[in-house]
């Protein structure tokens, strides 16, 4: 097991308090993770496209939080088919057990998606 794994939230910015939350999980110092966060900052471009997938390739595995506002979040659903592509673990998490999406994107074709666990959470983190 990596003992600082680097792992890349990819979420709607509608559910960015959702981020937040999870962040504040992996400041526990016996959390064995930390993250990078590309939360879109600027208008969408070819460049922003390249540093970000420049930052996925360099995780270990990304955690895609999902919710009801997932389907919608096209800087989120790319972030996810990017990492598919570079092979980097995706471990899609719902953001609310009681309210998930009837369906999934077609990015997350192959993904498994858990509830949102601290369990399920480092299960995916240690096995990277």
């Amino acid at each position: 097991m990596a003992t600082n794994n680097r792992i890349f939230i990819s979420f709607a910015v509608e559910d960015s308090r959702y981020r937040d939350f999870l962040v504040g999980h992996a400041r526990n110092e016996k959390s064995p993770f930390s993250f990078v966060d590309m939360s879109v900052k600027e208008p969408w471009d070819s460049q922003w496209k390249t540093n970000c997938r420049t930052k996925i390739k360099g995780c270990d595995g990304m955690i895609a939080l999902v919710g009801k506002n997932t389907a919608k979040a096209s800087g989120a659903l790319w972030e996810v088919q990017c990492a598919k592509e570079e092979g980097v673990p995706v471990r899609g998490v719902y953001i609310d057990s009681d309210n998930k999406p009837s369906l999934l994107p077609a990015e997350f074709q192959g993904v498994r998606v858990v509830d949102w666990t601290w369990a399920n959470i480092a299960a995916f983190t240690n096995a990277l």
